[in-house]
């Protein structure tokens, strides 16, 4: 069961990994260029391992993190997100990009209850379920 207390499958999850030069770090503009250079083929890529030929029948809303985060990066995703979400006629959704790391991480895992340590950027945090 899901979060919420639905139940959900992960069909696909296609990823292209920026990797960043030694020593840099995330850099906005690199990293966002990066989203934007490989966003469609991803979502293509997704589709198509899904088995979904019409999004408008088989995608029921696009989800996209709205911070925190570095502005460009978070700025690519979201235009792209927005633009799918009106061509596909389903809702947008917004999703804290924190949580949505530490969801990310119990669906990945199966954990229940778990204890994450989140270290992004300037954001480390130890969060734990109750």
């Amino acid at each position: 069961d899901g979060p919420g207390g639905g139940t959900y499958a992960t069909l696909s999850n296609p990823r292209k990994t920026f990797v960043s030069r030694p020593g840099e770090g995330f850099l906005p503009r690199e990293t966002a260029r990066h989203h934007q250079v490989h966003v469609t083929a991803l979502c293509r890529a997704a589709l198509s391992e899904a088995g979904i030929d019409d999004p408008s029948i088989g995608i029921d809303a696009v989800c996209f993190t709205r911070g925190p985060g570095m502005g460009g990066p978070l700025t690519s995703c979201a235009l792209a997100a927005r633009t799918l979400a009106l061509l596909w006629d389903v809702p947008l959704v917004g999703v804290n990009h924190c949580v949505a790391h530490v969801e990310m991480g119990r669906v990945a895992t199966g954990a229940a209850d778990p204890v994450v340590l989140y270290v992004s950027g300037g954001n480390t945090q130890v969060i734990a379920f109750s």
